[in-house]
């Protein structure tokens, strides 16, 4: 993950600063916040760029394969033409056994690039997220910061009631919220990231 420059990372956490409404009003201080990192992950634009990239590579891919099997089906059809336990037969099986053994090689090697690319994605993001969470919480003297999901309970999907009733926090201020915040921050260091190369 590439650093930021201090006066870049404190214009950051100042700009953001406004996403916690009423953090020190009449001089409290929140001393527990909460974080959606789901949301951000599902919503911030550069993670989903980041992430649809990598499915459009995985759909490129898999036009691929798609291909190959169907050279694969035909080469095996070809095995007809020859008798069995002829020299020809035995070659055009070598060929289908030869050409089998590669796509599956070639799958598995893409499948593993694949789910490492995602785990890059979600690991240097988390990073991510985690400092922004770390200097606004700083920032505003917000002592914990708890993880909560915001997803409101769907009772057509029973998936998505076992999540609400499963969620660790049932209620909170929306003051304490600090979504919004590390949203702003994201937005303000990825772009300035991008644009000032390794800036340190």
């Amino acid at each position: 993950m590439q650093f930021l420059g201090k006066a870049v990372l404190y214009t950051a956490v100042a700009f953001c600063a406004a996403g916690i409404q009423n953090a020190n009003a009449e001089g409290s201080s929140n001393q527990i916040g909460v974080v959606d990192v789901a949301y951000i992950f599902k919503t911030h634009p550069a993670i989903k760029a980041q992430v649809s990239a990598v499915e459009e590579e995985l759909k490129t891919f898999e036009t691929e394969l798609n291909g190959r099997r169907e050279e694969l089906k035909n080469a095996a059809g070809e095995l007809k033409q020859f008798k069995v336990g002829s020299p020809e037969y035995a070659a055009a099986e070598e060929r289908v056994a030869g050409m089998e053994s590669r796509l599956r090689l070639d799958m598995a090697r893409k499948r593993k690039e694949i789910s490492d690319a995602e785990a890059k994605i979600y690991y240097e993001n988390y990073q991510r997220i985690s400092a922004a969470v770390k200097l606004i919480a700083e920032y505003n003297k917000i002592n914990v910061v708890l993880r909560y999901n915001s997803e409101e309970m769907d009772l057509e999907q029973g998936e998505s009631v076992i999540r609400g009733v499963m969620k660790s926090i049932v209620y909170h201020n929306e003051s304490v919220d600090m979504t919004k915040g590390v949203m702003q921050y994201l937005d303000k260091t990825m772009t300035a990231s991008t644009g000032a190369g390794n800036l340190k």
